[in-house]
Parts: C-alpha cells; sequence; structure tokens
C-alpha cells in the first residue's frame, strides 16, 4: 500500500500556518509599538542634541505627522538653520532651504544620508520606509528592560524594498508596547546604530518615552538624544497642511 502523501501536505500547510500566525502576530505588536509613538495624528516639539568629542550642537525642531504617509519637520534653532523645513508626502520627501529659497526633492539614495549632521539617518526622522508595510516582523523571544517584561522583534525588508537598514532587532515592552530599544544592522550584519528609550512620562494622555539616544557602533564618545518637550496626539490635521506652499509658509 503506497503511503498517503496527503497528511504530509497538510503538516506542511500546519507549519506554514503556523510561521503566519508568529509573523502576525509580531507585526501586531510592532503597529502597537508604532501607534504609540505617532497616534493618527501628532504635533510635536523637541530639542535635538548632537554630541562630537571636540563640540556638541542642539537644535530646536517642530513636527507635524500623520499616519505612515505625511510628515513635515521645521527647524526652529540655531539662527543659521533656521527655517529649515522637511516634507514627507507618501513616498516623496523634500527639503526648503530658506537661505537659497530652493526646494530640493530628496532621492532615496539620500535616506541611508546623516539628518542634518546627527547620527539619525534622513529616513529614521523623515520615516520614508514604513516599519510595518516594508518590513517581514517575526519573534525572536523575550527579554527583560530593567523591571519591564518585554518582546524582541526581527524585522527583515521585503525583497521587493531598497532600504537603509539590512535588518532590525527591537526591543518592546509587554504592557504598555513601548519601543524600548532598536539595533540597526547592515546589509552585511553588522551592527551600526544602537537607539535607547529613556524618561517614560505621561504626555497628552499617554505613557511614552521622552527621550531617545542613538549611539553608532564604531564612533567613541558620538551619540545624538531626542528629547520630547512636548507632543499632542490625534488633533484634527488635514492632507492639505502637508503640501511645499505650507513648507514655505511655515517660516
Amino acid at each position: 500500500m503506497i503511503p498517503s502523501k496527503y497528511p504530509v501536505i497538510s503538516l506542511l500547510l500546519l507549519l506554514a500556518n503556523f510561521g503566519l500566525g508568529f509573523s502576525q502576530e509580531a507585526k501586531e505588536i510592532m503597529r502597537k509599538a508604532d501607534e504609540k509613538m505617532r497616534g493618527k495624528t501628532s504635533e510635536a516639539e523637541m530639542v535635538i542634541r548632537t554630541t562630537r568629542p571636540t563640540w556638541s550642537r542642539e537644535m530646536g525642531v517642530k513636527t507635524w505627522m500623520k499616519g505612515n504617509e505625511f510628515a513635515m519637520i521645521l527647524i526652529q534653532s540655531p539662527a543659521k538653520d533656521k527655517g529649515t523645513v522637511f516634507l514627507k508626502r507618501k513616498k516623496e520627501v523634500w527639503n526648503w532651504l530658506p537661505t537659497v529659497e530652493r526646494t530640493i526633492k530628496l532621492p532615496p539614495s539620500m535616506m541611508s544620508q546623516s539628518w542634518m549632521g546627527t547620527d539619525f539617518t534622513n529616513d529614521d526622522l523623515v520615516k520614508e520606509s514604513s516599519v510595518l508595510e516594508d518590513y517581514t516582523h517575526s519573534i525572536l523571544g523575550d527579554t527583560t528592560v530593567g523591571s519591564r517584561e518585554s518582546y524582541v522583534l526581527q524585522l527583515i525588508p521585503k525583497p521587493e524594498t531598497a532600504l537603509v537598514w539590512g535588518k532590525l532587532i527591537v526591543v518592546i515592552d509587554k504592557k504598555d508596547y513601548l519601543e524600548l530599544h532598536t539595533r540597526f544592522y547592515d546589509e552585511d550584519g553588522f551592527l551600526v546604530n544602537t537607539m535607547t528609550a529613556y524618561d517614560f512620562q505621561e504626555m497628552d494622555g499617554r505613557l511614552i518615552p521622552t527621550r531617545f539616544e542613538m549611539i553608532p557602533q564604531d564612533k567613541k564618545n558620538q551619540k545624538t538624544e531626542i528629547i520630547y518637550k512636548s507632543i499632542r496626539f490625534n488633533r484634527p490635521l488635514e492632507d492639505s497642511f502637508f503640501t511645499m506652499d505650507q513648507m514655505r509658509k511655515l517660516n
């Protein structure tokens, strides 16, 4: 009697669905963490502090974001950068330079470059890529950060996407879905940057990290911090706000 092949097929389907379930669960965890800091809309004021071995500087920044498709970033200080604006509309990113009154469209090749001389890339700040749609998600395990029990997720770029990072390892708190720690790897699997969240406070009715520290792996005594001064979530913000005309008017 020839054994039936159907139990084998059923087992393969079961394993495939099992893996798919874990992938969907991992994506849902990432979605909750992303929504925690983003909301449907957000308007924030922050300080970005860049530290180098021989100098440091601070920028005052205001941001407006709507979902995953729209973002506006206005530099308020120092004086030499005041009025510089970055605009994201879906997959397009624009930069307004008031000193020369010129608008520049940033090509995808510039997304991996430093944003305003910091340790964040253009993509990290402007979010051209989507942590939800452009990556495949999986759960690697559990860990504890301080007293917070957390998930460890791995994000791998989808084959059809050309992204800055080759892999992300993200630690997310199980209770409040706070993104506590992220490691950024290049395409060869080498660690490039590590971002850690600190100073958890309630702002506009939700608990969030109010300071993020990005440290490059191979550069001593170098880091960039983002410190939130205020943030408001889920206030009305029209798509029409995110235009090049509005970008110039912010000045």
